[in-house]
């Protein structure tokens, strides 16, 4: 990227933002996705979008999150963008998903992780012993694409500090971006569902590969995407 973009690296250390906490001496696994954000306290100074590095999100779904940093976020406004559910599900085995539940506002209210998640006989179904078993075809699901003013930094590291005392001594506790922002709507903030027409593609099982990159072909077929991003 360089000359490119302008880039910084952070790193999720294991102190990092624990003020003195004492991890258990067995414990190896990191803190978790909010954490992982909160350590980048240091460099980000503006509205920002936080994505997995592993999945492709498509151009539509950055246009309409970066209008809503610049025209819409502030520290009582966050937001995440929501994909159909449908275009999230594996022709290869089931998915774990973040589902989104909405307010009268049409505003994120709740999100909860479901599990095995798959397409059979036309039906969408969850194998986790929660209801609804079914679920609809037009559910919106979190593929974790957040937007956060820089409020959300402040905010994070005094949950995270309240995480730590209450879960800090169990090995394998962590520390999600949804635990963040339930508490946040809880606190009576608004996280704003951006729509977006992208496709989501992800390798969920190597099988997906070759759907991948088909689909990522055929956006260059397209012109969506040049053949050379930094030609």
């Amino acid at each position: 990227m360089k000359g490119k973009i302008a880039t910084e690296y952070v790193f999720q250390e294991m102190d990092s933002f624990t003020n003195g906490f004492e991890k258990p001496a067995e414990r190896t696994k990191p803190w978790g996705t909010a954490h992982a954000v909160l350590c980048a306290k240091d460099v980000v100074k503006e509205p920002f979008a936080v994505i997995n590095a592993d999945d492709f999100y498509g151009q539509n779904a950055f246009e309409n999150a970066a209008l809503f940093l610049e025209e819409e976020c502030d520290e009582k406004t966050y937001a995440i963008v929501g994909y159909d559910l449908l275009s999230t599900l594996s022709e290869h085995g089931t998915v774990n998903r973040g589902v989104c539940g909405l307010d009268s506002n049409g505003a994120l209210a709740t999100i909860t992780e479901r599990i095995n998640i798959a397409r059979k006989d036309g039906k969408i179904l969850c194998d986790d012993g929660l209801e609804p078993k079914e679920l609809s075809v037009d559910t919106r699901v979190s593929m974790n694409f957040w937007c956060f003013d820089v409020s959300f930094f402040s905010y994070t590291q005094k949950l995270f500090k309240e995480f730590l005392k209450e879960y800090g001594k169990e090995l394998k506790s962590e520390f999600f971006i949804p635990i963040v922002a339930d508490q946040f709507i809880k606190e009576g903030g608004t996280v704003e569902i951006v729509p977006t027409t992208s496709l989501w593609f992800g390798v969920t099982y190597k099988e997906d590969a070759p759907f991948v990159e088909k689909s990522l072909n055929t956006l260059i077929e397209n012109k969506e995407y040049p053949s050379n991003l930094w030609a």
